[in-house]
């Protein structure tokens, strides 16, 4: 698999690596942090997804908004991140918040990012040594970005291509559980539904017990799809759409796109269609 290593992989080059802590809990946004400063892998480093992976709420643009990306390059070079530097993503949260940053470094173009399989409860089900103090950078990092602007479309986009999608000449990815995709419950945002066209994978359904399908497992997952169309993927609020993302990368597809603001953000555009209908 090309962006997923095993905890013994990371124990035996854990000198070299810069290390990122990322859980983080939706309904209670403290504990993540509070869970890094009781324990965590030595020398990693904490990453809030709504302070350093996420911007401003706006009107639009979604509950998760792509930050800064001055201001997350700053964060990622005091760390000690540079282009050359391999970096190494973990949460406890099925890879979701780890994907996350997994896929904005990628969109900055660092091509040395890999998420831990089995997440923290794997590394200390194996034994591995944890930390209780505070991570001091070795060195501060100069990371250059080379945004990759072929990463993400927008609502317009989206409108643009719903015949498309409908037609099936390129492909929308729901995210989220069937139960949200279907309009029958929603928990979070103001509008029960889905975007019109799009298919349901949710994200869960690339692990097993917390850890990922191999790379014919996940190409068995999206057998339907065509790997030579442009796949584009949301969720509802453009962080648990990044495991899709990913697992379509593992699994072997190459045109696939993130729309940031996912379904939070298709509903904010009053005009904007919605269905209840399964594919």
């Amino acid at each position: 698999m090309q962006a997923i290593v095993e905890p013994q992989w990371v124990k035996e080059h854990l000198e070299s690596l810069v290390i990122i802590d990322c859980r983080f809990h939706l309904n209670d946004p403290l504990k993540g942090r509070q869970e890094y400063s009781n324990e965590h892998i030595p020398q990693a480093f904490y990453f809030d997804l709504d302070q350093d992976l996420s911007g401003t709420i706006e009107k639009h643009g979604g509950r998760h908004p792509l930050p800064d990306l001055n201001k997350l390059r700053d964060k990622l070079e005091a760390v000690g991140v540079s282009n050359d530097v391999t970096v190494v993503l973990y949460d406890d949260q099925n890879s979701a918040m780890a994907s996350r940053l997994w896929w904005l470094l990628s969109y900055l173009g660092h091509d040395k990012t890999y998420i831990l399989n089995g997440g923290f409860k794997e590394w200390k089900r194996q034994g591995y040594p944890v930390s209780t103090s505070p991570s001091i950078p070795i060195k501060k990092g100069t990371f250059i970005p080379v945004v990759q602007q072929n990463m993400v479309v927008s609502a317009h986009d989206i409108l643009r291509d719903l015949k498309a999608f409908e037609l099936r000449e390129s492909y929308l990815i729901d995210s989220r559980e069937p139960k949200r995709y279907l309009g029958l419950e929603e928990p979070i945002d103001k509008k029960a539904g889905h975007i019109p066209g799009a298919y349901n994978y949710f994200w869960m359904d690339n692990l097993t017990a917390n850890r990922w399908r191999n790379e014919e497992e996940l190409k068995q997952q999206f057998a339907e799809l065509d790997p030579s169309k442009e796949i584009i993927v949301y969720c509802g609020s453009g962080v648990t759409a990044c495991p899709n993302v990913l697992a379509l990368k593992e699994a072997g597809f190459t045109n696939v796109k993130l729309y940031p603001g996912s379904w939070s953000d298709w509903i904010s555009y009053e005009e904007n269609p919605i269905s209840t209908s399964s594919r």
